[in-house]
């Protein structure tokens, strides 16, 4: 079931992205004219390029907190855990004093 919860976001990605493979390419989207000037195929790249280090950049910033979350959840039952077992040293220790054991 794990890998049918990465499908959407998956086909998102996907989906999302291809929208701006058309920003890479160099066919013009104007047929009448059939060069691009260089101020816009500059322009044209520069956002491009631009999207793509925003894409990598959310990305990155959402597997880190991804792995902070679990490095959290993972020290907070270490911390729980440790609780119990304190607890049940303590319930020994007072039937020791209170003499119901051994």
């Amino acid at each position: 079931m794990r890998g049918l919860s990465s499908f959407p976001f998956l086909l998102f990605f996907l989906t999302f992205s291809h929208q701006f493979i058309t920003g890479f390419s160099d066919v013009s989207s104007n047929p009448q004219n059939g060069t691009k000037t260089d101020s816009h195929v500059a322009s044209s790249k520069t956002t491009g390029s631009t999207i793509l280090i925003v894409c990598f950049a959310l990305v990155a910033v959402f597997l880190l907190s991804f792995f902070l979350f679990k490095f959290w959840q993972k020290k907070k039952r270490e911390e729980q855990y440790a609780r119990l077992l304190k607890l049940f040293e303590e319930d020994d220790e007072l039937e020791l004093e209170l003499g119901l054991r051994d």
